[in-house]
């Protein structure tokens, strides 16, 4: 109903080769850092490093941000912190370290005790990931990838035709690794959280995908006499404007949590951000141009 841009006739097919060009350079990357955290040698999480997780429950309610710089100035490096206020609990996640985990309950507490002593912090629970379970945590988060691929590729390819669902998969393949590559990049953490942001990102772009595909296939029927590439160039550019108002809702939305949402969510919000324009870029430039490359015949 609100239209942003009105009769546009940009020409997206003309373009696609230096769209491959970019893609594949952002696809590298991604699977740079695929094998990178397949060798452990990314910045892993604790989820895939392995490591220690301690609860400590304090008498009074305590602010995160507080815990993180009494923590920070005590030298206390690679960890995560969650919140749960209910309870007033906070845990703490380190990364596994070359000196023994066991060590690590102790010294929180010591540390804690001294800067808030007032809310006597003591430990609730103690859990130790160890290296095997990481790793598998990390096989476990592939397969995740791998899977929802394969349904989207399974879902498209019954939808519309196979070559459709090979373009879709080939989008959603790109954003994920595109995604990955710039965190590799950035040198930020490969956790279970960027996992989710990840599944998510592929389910955003499957969706804006559909919704060209849908015209494309309308239009081919529309549009008889028309080459293919022709049709498709229509077809984007009579959903761009829906296209443009849906990313940039989401891309409010993640943005609010990127600036207010905290520590905690400050990488998920991150990876939706960059997800959200790369997913609006490959429903126009790779997964659109896949299809006509597979074939011009209707």
């Amino acid at each position: 109903m609100i239209e942003l841009v009105k009769g546009t006739k940009i020409d997206f097919m003309s373009k696609r080769i230096y769209a491959f060009i970019i893609s594949g350079v952002f696809s590298l990357l991604g699977i740079i850092a695929i094998v990178q955290i397949g060798l452990g040698k990314a910045n892993l999480g604790v989820d895939f490093a392995g490591g220690t997780a301690v609860q400590i429950k304090f008498a009074q309610s305590v602010q995160l941000h507080d815990v993180r710089l009494a923590l920070e100035e005590e030298g206390l490096k690679d960890f995560d912190l969650q919140d749960l206020p209910t309870e007033n609990k906070v845990l703490i996640r380190v990364k596994k370290q070359e000196e023994k985990l066991g060590g690590f309950s102790e010294k929180i507490t010591q540390i804690l005790s001294q800067k808030f002593s007032d809310k006597k912090p003591v430990i609730d629970s103690t859990t130790e990931i160890g290296p095997k379970v990481g790793s598998k945590l990390r096989k476990d988060a592939l397969w995740a990838i791998l899977v929802a691929v394969a349904g989207i590729l399974i879902y498209v390819a019954w939808r519309f035709q196979f070559r459709f669902g090979v373009g879709a998969t080939i989008a959603t393949f790109h954003d994920v690794l595109a995604v990955l590559g710039i965190f590799y990049i950035l040198n930020k953490e490969m956790n279970l959280i960027l996992l989710s942001a990840l599944l998510t990102i592929a389910g955003y772009s499957l969706t804006d995908t559909v919704v060209v595909f849908d015209r494309i296939r309308e239009n081919i029927k529309k549009y008889i006499k028309e080459p293919v590439e022709v049709v498709i160039n229509r077809s984007i550019n009579e959903v761009l404007s829906r296209t443009i108002i849906t990313s940039l809702t989401v891309f409010l939305s993640a943005l609010a949590l990127f600036l207010f949402g905290g520590e905690v969510i400050h990488d998920f919000a991150l990876a939706m951000l960059l997800g959200v324009v790369i997913g609006t870029y490959s429903s126009i430039f790779v997964a659109s141009p896949v299809v006509v490359l597979l074939g011009k015949k209707r």
